[in-house]
């Protein structure tokens, strides 16, 4: 997949937009190379798509808000595609009930690859002709939100392997080698004052990165890395799992109510944790990551290392100055691994897990939706979820930087969620 490997749409030294759509396009279909038409259907739960869905809807966008709205008499593909695979965008009208999406045995697979050839010769054949900085605008958008939807393929067949006895692997190669020792863990100290945080107007941005804007911060520390599964291995052992006196009330609620013991895909085998990885089912690894966890678990943990997690704005700070790179979706690895030991400073910032933070997802002051159905795009799920940052080991390379802002409800668990501490300074 390096092979794949561009810098992020819109940003510094990418003039050849045709040439990147063509990237973008190609690596979503590599992540699904080999599989079958059943493995590219099947749904395992509400919140996850079908990988064949993900693969007509990122085409749907590219037809609907790109070629339709640049010729708004032309006819889609297929009649019935608007309703099948739109999302969520309530303006474009009435679409296949998202906990459903698994019954749509048809279109098979390869007529959904019929339909992304078709939009994109006609994608290609518009850029030939005209680019302008309003049609540049919304093709990057469509591309990068092409690369989110490539994260969940990934952890969409992730969870769908799971669900199988046989516990297959969906990946190729041997995936990550356990043995590696854990870096040590410091506490790095961070500036209080008024810091500016959010996207500047220079490249790419999701609108809820923007507007720009003072926040004010109390001098505070920051983990050196995130925390480990060995550490989740003693939380566990301590009891974790069965004191509430740890626990958000709603939280404690969810770990009766679904059973947890441990985090998501961990399983005992001869008294040993495993879990499911891309690879198949592989022993835990103690100094890797710990990864599909809640915003519950999360908080909890961190109540219970007698600290807490960061605010977005915190861990941004932290990060304007880190190298955006890391363990991110075109190293093959498909998981998180073991942070480096660093004499100081703050270790892995980006890619290996999401970090959960302390912060509601709401609108930064200023911020207003875009008009139309693109602004449905964001600012209508600003309310009861929490930001996470950093990326992961199923993000493309370049889609992340440190502003940005994903969000997720705190019970999910089943993206490539993690945990770095924070204290007061």
């Amino acid at each position: 997949m390096e092979a794949l490997y561009s810098e992020a749409p819109g940003g510094p030294g990418v003039d050849d937009l045709a040439g990147e759509y063509r990237r973008v396009r190609a690596l979503t279909e590599a992540l699904v190379d080999g599989l079958s038409d059943a493995d590219l259907t099947v749904q395992s739960m509400a919140d996850a798509s079908p990988a064949k869905w993900h693969l007509a809807h990122t085409t749907w966008f590219f037809e609907t808000f790109v070629l339709r709205d640049r010729d708004p008499g032309r006819s889609p593909f297929h009649p019935a595609f608007p309703y099948l695979f739109n999302s969520y965008y309530e303006s474009e009208g009435a679409r296949q009930p998202r906990p459903l999406r698994g019954m749509l045995t048809r279109p098979t697979a390869g007529e959904v690859l019929d339909y992304r050839r078709h939009v994109d010769g006609a994608m290609l054949s518009l850029l030939e002709r005209v680019c302008d900085p309003a049609l540049r605008e919304r093709i990057v958008l469509g591309l990068n939100h092409e690369q989110q939807h490539q994260e969940l393929m990934v952890t969409d067949l992730l969870h769908l392997f799971a669900q199988n006895p046989l516990r297959p692997a969906f990946a190729s190669g041997e995936g990550p080698a356990a043995g590696e020792r854990p870096a040590a863990q410091r506490w790095i100290a961070q500036q209080g004052g008024i810091r500016r945080i959010g996207a500047g107007d220079e490249g790419f941005a999701f609108d809820c990165e923007r507007p720009r804007h003072d926040t004010l911060l109390r001098p505070y520390r920051l983990a050196s890395r995130t925390v480990t599964n060995g550490e989740w291995m003693a939380f566990i052992e301590d009891g974790g799992y069965r004191t509430p006196t740890l626990w958000l009330s709603d939280g404690w609620t969810t770990v009766q109510q679904q059973g947890w013991e441990a985090p998501l895909y961990w399983e005992r085998h001869d008294g040993e944790w495993w879990t499911m990885t891309p690879h198949g089912l592989r022993p835990v690894d103690p100094a890797a990551p710990v990864t599909h966890v809640s915003y519950y678990e999360a908080d909890a943990f961190a109540q219970w290392a007698g600290a807490r997690l960061p605010t977005e704005a915190e861990w941004e700070c932290a990060a304007a100055d880190e190298s955006v790179d890391g363990n991110l979706l075109e190293s093959g690895r498909l998981s998180p691994r073991p942070a480096p030991d660093v004499a100081d400073g703050i270790a892995a910032m980006f890619g290996d897990v999401w970090e959960w933070t302390a912060s509601p997802y709401v609108g930064y002051p200023g911020y207003r939706a875009p008009a139309g159905a693109i602004g449905e795009y964001n600012g209508k799920f600003m309310c009861g979820q929490f930001v996470l940052r950093g990326g992961s080991c199923a993000t493309p390379r370049g889609h992340v930087r440190p502003s940005y802002r994903n969000f997720f409800y705190p019970h999910q668990r089943w993206q490539f969620t993690g945990v770095r501490l924070a204290a007061d300074g």
